[in-house]
């Protein structure tokens, strides 16, 4: 057999308890946009039609907005107009029963567009979760069918990750960008058409600066990405340094290392501070560039409006809708600007999920496998010919044989390979060459769950579960009775131990498990491994 394990290959990382970090996203453009776009859109194409629905709500909830501010400028011509002819002629005056008329169905016009967009709200929150439900199934259905190789070449913080904040940033994005991008489009659009129909000469007026706002707040958002990418890979260091220094305080302590994380902490904490601060600046300057933008216009729409007033070309109430749709003009260009920020995060985090959604399962098992009636345990290792990469062969013509009862250790030094026949063993990686038989059945024969139940394993590393302590021991057995468990407990010598404690085997491991000593943990864990009385053990 051959040294140790290639360094080309990451050692698996493990951690005794379920606790562990997550990396927060980078926020980064997607690397294949439009693919990844396209994914997606096939992904959820199942709630298209709630999506439809969605948009047709937030159409016409936007429409009905629009026209409030022409129903309140034909309400002010109402006014001079019967004012004027009042004291020219003398006559009735001013047309009270239709500005009541108009301003009931402006009343009526924003009650519809307040239900149409709470109505959407509605429907897209509950399709937001839908789709994130569906991700993290996906996922979690996807790590049952991964090789171990997948997880021992990758901090296990990559895969909370993607059930985390990769799938929150889709769901949340999703339900920003969407209703955002049409929304605006919509406000956009009707906004020019209606004014269009009140003067071309205003609405020219009004658009010289749309341009110049559009510019400026593309080369803005754009800056405030490369911030807010620095902003989260700083993050995700000073979280990795935290989670590092709490969970290694016996050692921080034990080497008189407080200052020193103190000072590692200090230095990321202040570069955390600089570039979000960065971010935050440099992504609000779009809100004074607009409104800067937006009232030039403004000013621009005033003065010609009020010459074109001096000639009886247009009415005091339209150049007073006319001002309040340059007004409103600013914010769907900027809110448009930032809709196109947020779907870049939301597209490279699903680009994100889809990959690894991707990455190569097990291969499946054929139904006419062989399956042992009785295992008497003879362990056979015939010429094995391992390695962990293609070009790195690590065992090179190992051959070995234990017989049925027969106890053995393998010993050698660290990255000999004792781990590795392990894994091989277990079918965790697949052998190059050679054969490993179990009664003289070649494993590879053999479904996988059949050959994993063969033995019993207890790791070096003492892995527990959060819960109580008797979850933990019935962790190998599908269905324990409370005796059962006892008696496993006994058998590992560790029943006095949970007798003493004050709730016993209801006790609850807390996150790390420190209300019991690492011997205690080693021994529920021979506990776990012997209720379930497989044929053959490795310690």
């Amino acid at each position: 057999m051959s040294g140790p394990k290639p360094t080309s290959q990451p050692p698996r990382l493990t951690r005794p308890m379920g606790g562990g970090g997550i990396q927060a996203g980078t926020g980064e453009k997607a690397e294949h946009f439009g693919d990844t776009l396209r994914t997606f859109a096939k992904y959820i194409r199942r709630y298209w039609l709630t999506i439809g629905v969605v948009a047709i709500l937030a159409i016409a909830s936007t429409i009905f907005a629009i026209v409030g501010p022409k129903i309140l400028g034909n309400m002010t011509n109402y006014v001079v107009e019967g004012y004027v002819q009042h004291r020219r002629l003398a006559s009735a005056g001013i047309n009270f029963a239709k500005i009541e008329q108009l301003a009931w169905l402006l009343v009526g016009l924003y009650l519809l567009s307040s239900l149409f967009s709470l109505i959407q709200g509605w429907i897209m929150a509950g399709l937001v979760q839908k789709i994130s439900y569906q991700f993290r199934q996906d996922i979690s259905a996807k790590i049952n069918h991964l090789p171990l190789s997948y997880f021992d070449s990758r901090p296990y913080g990559e895969v909370l990750t993607h059930i985390t904040n990769d799938v929150d940033t889709v769901s949340q994005s999703l339900n920003q960008a969407m209703t955002q991008v049409i929304s605006s489009l919509t406000l956009i659009v009707g906004i020019i058409l209606v004014m269009l129909t009140i003067s071309w000469q205003l609405t020219l007026v009004a658009l010289v600066t749309l341009p110049l706002s559009l510019v400026g707040v593309g080369v803005i958002i754009k800056k405030s990405q490369k911030y807010f990418r620095d902003q989260q890979a700083i993050l995700g260091h000073l979280n990795a340094q935290v989670e590092e220094t709490f969970g290694a305080q016996l050692v921080v302590k034990a080497y008189n290392g407080e200052e020193r994380a103190n000072r590692q902490f200090q230095k990321l904490n202040k570069q955390l501070y600089g570039t979000a601060w960065r971010a935050q600046f440099v992504s609000r300057l779009t809100i004074p560039m607009t409104k800067f933008f937006s009232n030039l216009a403004y000013a621009g729409v005033a003065v010609v409006g009020a010459g074109l007033a001096v000639r009886g070309t247009i009415n005091i109430g339209d150049i007073q809708a006319f001002l309040q749709y340059v007004n409103s003009l600013s914010q769907p260009v900027s809110q448009v600007a930032n809709a196109a920020n947020v779907m870049q995060q939301m597209v490279a985090a699903a680009e994100r999920v889809f990959k690894f959604l991707g990455q190569p399962q097990e291969a499946t098992e054929p139904d006419n496998m062989v399956s042992l009636p009785a295992v008497r345990g003879q362990v056979e290792f015939d010429n094995v010919v391992f390695g962990y990469l293609p070009d790195q062969t690590i065992i090179k013509g190992f051959s070995a044989k234990v017989s049925p009862g027969q106890r053995i250790a393998i010993v050698g030094p660290t990255g000999a390979g004792k781990t590795t026949m392990v894994n091989l063993l277990m079918r965790f990686y697949e052998i190059n060459s050679g054969s490993i038989k179990v009664d003289g059945v070649n494993i590879k024969d053999m479904h996988r769950a059949d050959v994993r139940k063969m033995f019993g394993m207890v790791l070096q590393d003492t892995w527990l579960f959060n819960g109580t302590i008797r979850d933990n021991i019935a962790y190998a057995a599908s269905q324990p009775d409370d005796k059962a468990i006892v008696a496993a407990a006994q058998r590992a010598h560790v029943d006095h131990f949970i007798g003493a404690l004050p709730h016993g085997y209801d006790t609850e491991l807390n996150e790390e498990a420190d209300n019991v000593s690492q011997g205690e943990k080693q021994l529920l864990t021979i506990a776990r491994a012997t209720l379930a009385d497989p044929p053959m053990l490795i310690l």
